[in-house]
């Protein structure tokens, strides 16, 4: 081969390789950076469900168990012949008929196959077991369980204390196998006796293994995407190699700028849907759970026999719970408020400022100019969903930063929609910052680098000026005819199912 032809080979090879491995690198960069942001979201909700499933279920076995303490309440009152006698004194022929009854009534009390009452002594004898009728009689105080836990001494602790939960193994009826279960106690301190009830935690974990599981065939179904891209990238440079001119070094940097933006919206969609399925899901079993326990908490109050007891664990099952249902909302609201999909950008930004507000120091105001409260473009159509989460995004973290650092007492938020564009500008009486120092340092400014790379595909610009006492961040989008109209014809992203919940 000639020498010129052999030179010029080498040369593109060099250019190619110049060109692929770094874009490999940002792929790889991309693609591990959306690994761990997605396996993060995903450990985020497994504990937001587990909390919420085992709260709720932690809820459903005190009501059991008040349901099994109230049946046999009238044996259990004490009478004339029985209010002065001691718990380890012989029980009279009279008691010893009540307590027989007693255990009846709780035998036949069972909620399914799995579930079902047991009754011991404070010395470990069991006294009733609907499902295992060998064991009555038997002296079980020093009974292990495969860990060598002492499990009948932790149940009579439990209740010895008030009542309480407590994590064990026991064989599961309906499949014959050790499996783990959450059992809860409570003392009939008269008659000596512990009484309990509990739920099998195997299939808590299954449900959320299955949750897990779909979670990461999410992972990895993206990583594929990713992949896919790459390949599709390495096969662009391949051409642009052959080439070799100044298009296309231009064209391969437009496609990683997509490429960004891709991922960037990934991120909003995984959140939006993730923020649905908490709304939609857990809130409204929370909700149901809840409307149950205040039934129960009605028909208690209305009762002619109060506990009160019973009721006080009762309401506080009823605000630990409803405290729960907040925290679900407070983090659906926070991966992708509703109000932004439904009602438009300004709505979502006066939420915000409200929010904020209530839960800081900081005194923060929302202006819109012109009239209505979803602002729309020019031509009358809604602003296009790219522009409304961009600038949401960036009033929430600028104003995240005000609250957190720039010890300011107030700040003020205005939305202006002009023919041109849409501007966005938040300022604060803060003690400032240096803005250039800020933005040339590789450790810190990551939140200004997200705000410029949000604008930057839509064409937008973001100014910054800061001096102790008045700092000011503007966020500029320009409007266009032909993306107004192409919002328009797209498809709209899935709207949230809205229930009236308590």
């Amino acid at each position: 081969m000639p020498a010129p032809f052999f030179f010029n080979d080498r040369l593109k090879t060099k250019i190619f390789l110049l060109a692929v491995v770094p874009f490999l690198a940002a792929i790889a960069s991309i693609g591990i950076g959306v690994r761990q942001q997605a396996t993060a979201l995903a450990r985020t909700q497994h504990a937001t469900m587990q909390a919420a499933y085992l709260s709720s279920k932690e809820i459903e076995l005190r009501h059991y168990v008040e349901l099994a303490t109230s049946a046999i309440e009238p044996l259990y009152a004490p009478d004339a012949t029985t209010a002065g006698t001691a718990p380890a004194a012989p029980p009279s022929a009279d008691e010893a008929a009540r307590q027989r009854a007693a255990l009846a009534v709780l035998q036949k009390m069972d909620f399914g196959t799995d579930g079902y009452f047991f009754v011991y002594d404070m010395h470990g004898r069991s006294l009733m077991h609907p499902r295992e009728p060998g064991l009555v009689g038997q002296d079980l105080w020093n009974l292990r369980d495969p860990q060598g836990a002492l499990t009948i001494q932790q149940l009579v602790s439990a209740a010895q204390h008030g009542g309480g939960f407590v994590r064990y193994m026991w064989h599961r009826p309906s499949t014959g196998k050790l499996a783990p279960k959450l059992g809860y106690v409570v003392a009939l301190p008269r008659w000596g006796w512990m009484v309990g009830t509990g739920i099998y935690l195997d299939d808590v974990d299954s449900t959320l293994a299955h949750i897990d599981e779909r979670a990461s065939a999410n992972i990895e179904r993206t990583l594929q995407w990713l992949g896919v891209i790459a390949l599709a990238g390495v096969g662009v440079f391949a051409l642009g190699a052959l080439v070799l001119n100044v298009s296309e070094y231009r064209s391969t940097d437009a496609k990683l700028k997509r490429l960004a933006q891709q991922v960037v919206e990934s991120q909003e969609q995984e959140r939006a849907r993730l923020s649905r399925e908490l709304h939609d899901g857990i809130s409204q079993m929370l909700v149901s759970a809840k409307l149950l326990l205040e039934s129960a908490l009605a028909r208690f109050e209305r009762g002619e026999t109060r506990v009160t007891a019973a009721e006080a664990s009762l309401s506080t099952g009823l605000t630990r719970l409803s405290d729960t249902l907040r925290e679900v909302r407070r983090i659906s609201h926070a991966l992708r408020p509703a109000m932004l999909d439904d009602l438009g950008l300004a709505a979502a930004l006066e939420q915000l400022t409200r929010e904020l507000a209530d839960e800081s120091s900081v005194e923060i105001g929302f202006t819109q100019a012109g009239e209505g409260s979803k602002p729309a473009s020019p031509l009358g159509a809604p602003l296009p969903d790219a522009v409304n989460t961009a600038l949401f995004r960036i009033a929430q973290e600028a104003l995240t930063n005000i609250v957190r650092h720039a010890h300011a007492r107030r700040a003020a938020l205005t939305l202006d929609i002009a023919q041109d564009g849409v501007t966005l500008s938040i300022a604060d009486n803060g003690r400032g910052f240096d803005v250039a120092l800020a933005q040339a340092d590789p450790r810190g400014g990551m939140g200004l680098r997200n705000m410029r790379e949000r604008l930057e595909p839509l064409g937008g610009q973001l100014s910054i000026s800061s001096k102790p006492g008045h700092t000011v961040l503007t966020a500029w989008v320009p409007i266009h005819t032909d993306s107004a109209r192409d919002e328009d014809d797209a498809p709209h992203r899935p709207a949230r199912k809205h229930t009236e919940t308590p």
